[in-house]
């Protein structure tokens, strides 16, 4: 067999390989609904786009999963920082991943719900947000914070990070063994860019989103955490 013949069923048999990989992934995405965990820890999934969508009930945050093939033909749903979030086996059961729950709890459809989407604000809105979201961190960090907001591409991509960037931020503000790791915080910057990032560097937590790439473009509470706390 030649070297062209060769190259020409590696290629066959990689193009089956993805193909198989994508149907499966397909036929494991669980439906949109409301699901409840046995653990009473409930949240809303939107399937209805390229990537699944997650919020925990009481959460103003959207999780934006991306699957990844696991053995037994199983799936996992993992954020962009990498945590497992949720597992579907080939036969439709879900198990979800949380910090309540680290072990895993199995989950269930309870209902309907309505499709995630970003928040859209008017700029009278908009600036109410801003004072009330650098409030609320200057409160948690007993000291002014300043927060910059520009977004000319999606503002409710930027609207969505700052809300999750400060939630992040006043989180490990109150936990006494991590508040350390924000006592230099003097800024909190929202802006737009072609790579979605978070660095923080001088005293200001810089959060990029990315327009291009919708609510994927938006970092993590978990990235922002862990710009925070890079150990």
């Amino acid at each position: 067999m030649g070297l062209t013949a060769i190259v020409a069923l590696l290629t066959l048999a990689l193009t089956i390989y993805a193909c198989d990989a994508a149907a499966q992934t397909r036929r494991s995405t669980p439906e949109s609904g409301r699901y409840v965990s046995g653990a009473g820890q409930a949240f809303v999934l939107d399937s209805s786009g390229p990537r699944p969508l997650l919020r925990f009930e009481r959460s103003a945050e959207v999780w934006v999963l991306r699957p990844t093939a696991a053995p037994r033909g199983d799936i996992i749903y993992r954020n962009d920082n990498g945590d497992q979030i949720l597992r579907v086996t080939s036969d439709g059961g879900i198990t979800l991943y949380s910090t309540r729950t680290p072990q895993g709890s199995p989950v269930s459809l309870a209902g309907e719900a309505t499709r995630l989407e970003t928040p859209d604000l008017g700029p009278i809105q908009l600036f109410n947000l801003m004072a009330r979201r650098s409030g609320l961190v200057s409160e948690a960090l007993g000291r002014l914070i300043q927060i910059d907001l520009a977004g000319s591409q999606s503002e409710a991509l930027c609207v969505e990070a700052l809300i999750v960037t400060t939630d992040a931020v006043i989180r490990v503000a109150r936990s006494p063994s991590t508040r350390e790791q924000v006592s230099r915080l003097r800024k909190i910057t929202i802006a737009e860019g072609d790579r979605a990032s978070v660095t923080y560097m001088r005293g200001e937590l810089r959060v990029i989103v990315d327009p291009a790439r919708g609510v994927s473009g938006r970092p993590s509470s978990a990235l922002v955490i862990r710009a925070l706390m890079p150990s």
